[in-house]
């Protein structure tokens, strides 16, 4: 059976989440600041009479920040809660077979593996599958 995923670029890294869980991408709009929220919330956005949170993953991962550009996406999630992740840049989606995905590792490239439900590999390339719940913890 094959499993579709949406890959991302956050900090030149390749991150991954199932497609299942991809409402729609967007470009980067106007982010209204919140005050006194965690620093990896970006603030929120207003999209088709919708208010969404947005959730910049980069500073999440405790990467330098950057300038928003024509990559920079926000891809709106299908979760309980509203949500956008804030990514420097979707990549593709691709399908991926059940055996080429595995379970990660306890610490990838000095991330907590808690952010992780897998890893998938195809052609020589190892892609993170990131695990939403645990990512969008407080």
């Amino acid at each position: 059976m094959a499993t579709q995923l949406v890959l991302f670029k956050v900090n030149n890294e390749v991150f991954a989440i199932n497609i299942n869980s991809v409402n729609i991408i967007e470009k980067i709009t106007d982010i209204y600041k919140v005050p006194d929220t965690p620093v990896y919330i970006e603030g929120l956005i207003n999209l088709r009479g919708k208010v969404h949170t947005v959730f910049n993953v980069r500073k999440k991962f405790g990467y330098p920040p950057i300038e928003f550009d024509e990559s920079t996406r926000i891809i709106i999630l299908n979760h309980q809660s509203v949500v956008g992740l804030l990514v420097d840049e979707v990549c593709e989606i691709i399908s991926y077979e059940d055996s080429d995905i595995k379970p990660a590792p306890e610490l990838i490239a000095g991330l907590s593996g808690k952010f992780f439900s897998g890893v998938a590999e195809k052609d020589g390339k190892i892609v993170l599958i990131l695990d939403l719940e645990k990512l969008l913890e407080k």
